[in-house]
Formats: C-alpha cells, structure tokens, sequence
C-alpha cells in the first residue's frame, strides 16, 4: 500500500546577491533529495534578476523528503509546531511549512515568514477521513 504522503511542493525564490548552488544544496541536503528544480527567470522592481524554484516530489520521494525534514527538525520546533499544528494545515487537508532560507543555507532550521522555502505537503486524501491534523502529527512525532 502507498504512504499517506502524495506529494511535497517546495519553491522558493533566489535573489541576485545569493548563490545559487548554496541554496540549491541547502535544500536538497534538508529534504535528502536530489530532484532537478524547475528554474523560472523573472525580473525584479528595479531591474534585478530573481529566480523562482519550484520542486515537485512524489510518492516515495515525497514521503522521504518530509521524513527527513522531520528527523532534522529540532525538538523545541517540533514540539512547537505540534502544538500549533492545526495552524500550517489549510481546507484541503494540505499541510504548509515556512523555513527560513537564510538559516537553512547556514545549517540551522527554523520556521520563516519572509524569505523562505515553501513546503506544500499534500496527503492521500482518502486516507484522511477528515483526521489532517492528526495524520501530520503522527509524522512529525506526535502520538
């Protein structure tokens, strides 16, 4: 039988006065992934070039993906988060995680708002019955 994860959306942008590659690592070492990104060019307000990134993982590779994401996360940030959980999971059973870019490129994890790589974690839906909060919680560490 499938996992209950279909699929993990990552994107993230890039901006001139950051590497590349840096980011690029950062993120795949995190996720444990070693996926070809979709790169989109677009131009910024006063001319500057950002990069708009975008992973899309699934089945097995997504279930990995948030696996090890997970056993990196720290425990007063997985705690945290478990306790707030029903806060990240949208009408759609969706589950969404900010990570600070600028952290992740330096080795730590911790949540973002501004600058950050998006994570849309979706799940098999028939496998929900209307329990999201508790299937993501089950995968983070919960009971």
């Amino acid at each position: 039988m499938k996992g209950p994860i279909q699929s993990v959306e990552v994107t993230y942008l890039i901006h001139a006065t950051e590497d590349e590659k840096k980011v690029e690592e950062a993120v795949g070492r995190v996720l444990a992934v070693k996926a070809q990104p979709v790169i989109e060019r677009l131009e910024g307000h006063y001319g500057n070039e950002i990069l708009s990134v975008r992973l899309h993982l699934t089945g097995d590779e997504a279930a990995r993906a948030l696996e090890s994401l997970v056993e990196r996360l720290p425990k007063d940030l997985k705690a945290g988060f478990l306790t707030n959980i029903g806060a990240f999971v949208d009408e759609h059973s969706s589950l969404f995680l900010r990570l600070d870019k600028q952290k992740l490129v330096s080795g730590t994890l911790a949540l973002g708002s501004g600058d950050s790589v998006r994570l849309k974690v979706k799940p098999r839906l028939f496998l929900l019955r209307g329990r999201a909060a508790e299937l993501y919680a089950s995968l983070i560490g919960g009971s």
